[in-house]
C-alpha cells in the first residue's frame, strides 16, 4: 500500500479535482483506490465525486474508534475500486495522528493499493498533520509566480518533516496564456517550485462542469484532462509514460 498525500500550499489550484480524478485513473486500472478528504470544516471532496449523499462517516469516526474503517468508507457508486472517507465539517482542526490511525488500519486491512489525501489548503497545522505518515507528497500548482512560490513552501516544509520524494503536478496550463504573457513555462515551473515534474494537466472546462455536476471527469469522452489523469496515475503505478504534449 502506499500513502500519497495531494497538497498545494494554497488554495484555488485545483488541488481536489486532481485528487478525484488521479485516484479514479487509479482504480480505473484495477488498482484500490481510498481518497481521504482531509480539508476539516471546508470539505468538497465528497461533491466532486457525487458522493455527499453516499459518505455516512468521516475519518474522526474511524480514528477515534465509533466506527470501523471497513464500515466508515463509502463505495463510489459508478466506479469500482474505488472509495471514499469524508472529513468532519467542524471548525476544529486534524487531532495530531488522526490520519495517521485511519491508514494504519487501512494497512492492516489490506483495504487499499493506493492512499490519497487532499491536504487542506495553506500551511497550517492541519497541512503538516495531514501530511504526517504519508509516504510521499504530490504538489499541485498552477503556473502562476504566486501559486509556485507556495508550492515551494510547501516543498520546504515537507522536506522538515523528512519527506524525500515529492513530485509536482502543474495544473489548468494554457500554453498561449504562457506565450503571449510571458508567464512561467513547464520548465521555469519546475524550477521555481524546486521539484522533478510527475504531470501536466491542461486547461479544460470539463473538468470545471463534471466537478459541478458530480460526475467523474473519465466519464467525458475525449477530454484531454481525463488522458492527462491517467497518465499521471500510470506513471504512479510505475509505468513509464512521455509527458502530454499541451
Amino acid at each position: 500500500m502506499e500513502c500519497i498525500v495531494i497538497a498545494s500550499g494554497k488554495g484555488g489550484t485545483g488541488k481536489t479535482a486532481v485528487t478525484a480524478g488521479v485516484g479514479a485513473a487509479l482504480a480505473e486500472r484495477g488498482l484500490k483506490t481510498l481518497l481521504i478528504d482531509a480539508d476539516v470544516g471546508v470539505r468538497s471532496l465528497d461533491l466532486t465525486l457525487g458522493m455527499y449523499e453516499n459518505a455516512l462517516f468521516d475519518f474522526t469516526d474511524v480514528a477515534e474508534g465509533r466506527a470501523e474503517l471497513n464500515d466508515a468508507v463509502a463505495e463510489h457508486p459508478n466506479r469500482k475500486d474505488l472509495w471514499l472517507l469524508t472529513a468532519p465539517m467542524s471548525p476544529v482542526g486534524i487531532v495530531p495522528d488522526a490520519l495517521q490511525r485511519v491508514t494504519d488500519a487501512a494497512q492492516r486491512l489490506g483495504l487499499a493499493d493506493f492512499i490519497l489525501i487532499d491536504a487542506p489548503a495553506g500551511l497550517g497545522d492541519d497541512f503538516r498533520r495531514a501530511a504526517y505518515g504519508a509516504d510521499r507528497a504530490l504538489i499541485v500548482s498552477t503556473p502562476d509566480i504566486v501559486a509556485l512560490r507556495s508550492a515551494d513552501r510547501a516543498v520546504t516544509l515537507l522536506e522538515e518533516m523528512g519527506f524525500v520524494d515529492c513530485r509536482l503536478i502543474v495544473n489548468r496550463v494554457r500554453p498561449r496564456v504562457i506565450k503571449q504573457n510571458n508567464t512561467p513555462n513547464i520548465d521555469d515551473a519546475m524550477d521555481m517550485a524546486g521539484l522533478p515534474l510527475l504531470g501536466v494537466i491542461p486547461e479544460d472546462e470539463q473538468v470545471i462542469v463534471a466537478g459541478a455536476l458530480g460526475q467523474l471527469i473519465g466519464q467525458k469522452p475525449r477530454c484531454p484532462a481525463a488522458r492527462a489523469f491517467r497518465n499521471i496515475a500510470a506513471r504512479l503505478d510505475s509505468e513509464d509514460v512521455p509527458l502530454m504534449k499541451i
